[in-house]
């Protein structure tokens, strides 16, 4: 199994390769397309904003690249945005391969923006990446921005409103909360998308 981490300047991208590490992986950091190619397992990790994310993937020319790839594919926290068709932040086109527009979460009363902690996670569908995952499961947040539920939910949370906290189309799979933040609950998720 070789395992990478896509090079895309995210801030989480130490701690999600030492939780891998836990799970006696060691992950390979690059932006190099052929290592990318090569994996048999990519994580696209980031936090930020979908423009500063997709312009880095364009410049290191991995927008089709990513687009391509037919092994497991799991992005984390806004990673997993940027495998969407478009964000309403800064009104960016993504990757495009889960059917998705990313929506900002509305200002309301008593319902802070960012959305951070902990948080309930409730299954939608069956998936191995999902294996294991009880009712009273929560996991670590930290995002304003949402992907809205749709067939490609495999797990909601709830924020003012439903939002996906995992998706899945084909090969592309994604996480909005951060696993590495999430003790035993994300090591366990992170674990199925190994054995995949």
């Amino acid at each position: 199994m070789r395992v990478v981490l896509v090079d895309a300047g995210g801030t989480n991208i130490g701690s999600v390769r030492y939780a891998l590490q836990r799970l006696g992986t060691d992950a390979e950091l690059t932006a190099d397309a052929s290592r990318i190619r090569e994996a048999t397992h990519v994580i696209l990790p980031g936090v930020g904003a979908a423009a500063p994310g997709m312009r880095r993937l364009r410049e290191a020319g991995l927008v089709e690249v990513l687009r391509g790839l037919t092994q497991p594919v799991l992005g984390v926290c806004l990673g997993m945005q940027l495998l969407c068709e478009r964000s309403e932040e800064g009104d960016t086109e993504c990757l495009g391969v889960i059917p998705a527009t990313v929506r900002r979460f509305a200002e309301s009363p008593g319902l802070r923006v960012p959305h951070m902690g902990w948080n309930s996670l409730r299954r939608e569908a069956e998936h191995p990446l999902t294996a294991g995952l009880e009712a009273h499961d929560t996991a670590y947040f930290v995002h304003s921005y949402r992907v809205p539920s749709g067939d490609y939910t495999l797990v909601s949370s709830e924020h003012g409103v439903p939002f996906s906290a995992m998706v899945a189309s084909g090969n592309f799979m994604g996480m909005q909360f951060h696993p590495e933040r999430s003790a035993g609950v994300g090591a366990r998720l992170l674990k199925n998308f190994l054995s995949l």
